[in-house]
């Protein structure tokens, strides 16, 4: 069942997305080389209590950690351990925190120094992929419109998109319906209206969208070991259009300032 959201919880669901918005602000100021990923689950801890709100991620499903902190070719589930950034490192970080009742979520990849050209374009690729997503939430289109765009957009650029993972319906909980694919065709799956709101999240191989689920049955990762990118928004259609709660720009800005069209 996909639950359509009043007014009243998407400005519920923007408040929780600022806060998360902040912990994404605060943490970047923050990495360095030669941090954990432990430091960083303990950094993201404090943000999100400092922000009056709980974190989604820990305990869910049995998660241990409040993040999700995924290295290179690791793809998404990371769990945060003693493992330290090393200089053209690729770290994907994913937060989610509940406040309210109501769940934001997003995921950002940023580069640990100097990476390679290939390592900046396929950062670049996830978080435009996302923006063309988000273009195709439009009421009366369909979840395949959005799915079909990501794909043929991350396609074109050289590179894949993971299958096995997908982005979601967002709410009360983390995943509610839809399911949110990053490949498809046009015209397929359930139609947008006003009120729902997605979390759309670009996976992006540098390689095959192939993946395997590592021995700690949490983290993903390329089962050619190529390098991969991840970007996440929790993003709202409104009678304005969609709106990237967790974005600094809405669509058309944003669209526009990185040249997607």
């Amino acid at each position: 069942m996909i639950l359509i959201k009043s007014k009243q919880e998407i400005e519920i669901m923007r408040e929780a997305a600022r806060r998360l918005k902040n912990v994404f602000e605060e943490l970047k100021k923050s990495i360095r080389v030669g941090m954990t990923t432990l430091d960083i689950d303990q950094k993201v801890e404090r943000l999100i209590q400092s922000q009056k709100t709980a974190p989604a991620f820990k305990g869910y499903r049995g998660y241990p950690a409040c993040v999700c902190t995924s290295i290179n070719e690791e793809v998404v589930h990371g769990i945060p351990s003693k493992r330290k950034l090393k200089e053209g490192d690729l770290l994907s970080v994913d937060i989610g925190l509940i406040y309210e009742g109501y769940v934001s979520d997003s995921a950002r990849t940023w580069a640990i120094g100097e990476v390679s050209e290939e390592a900046v374009e396929l950062i670049q690729t996830a978080k435009k992929a996302l923006y063309v997503g988000m273009a195709q939430m439009k009421p009366g289109n369909r979840i395949g419109d959005l799915s079909a765009a990501v794909q043929n957009y991350v396609e074109s650029q050289g590179f894949s998109v993971i299958r096995d993972f997908v982005g979601h319906g967002i709410g009360r909980a983390m995943h509610e319906d839809p399911q949110v694919p990053n490949y498809g065709k046009p015209g397929r799956g359930p139609k947008l209206e006003v009120g729902m709101v997605l979390a759309i999240e670009p996976m992006v191989a540098a390689g095959s969208w192939e993946v395997d689920i590592l021995e700690d049955a949490w983290t993903v990762a390329t089962r050619d070991r190529q390098w991969s990118a991840h970007y996440e928004d929790t993003i709202a259609l409104t009678e304005q259009g969609p709106q990237n709660l967790t974005g600094a720009q809405n669509c058309e800005e944003a669209v526009e300032m990185i040249g997607v069209n």
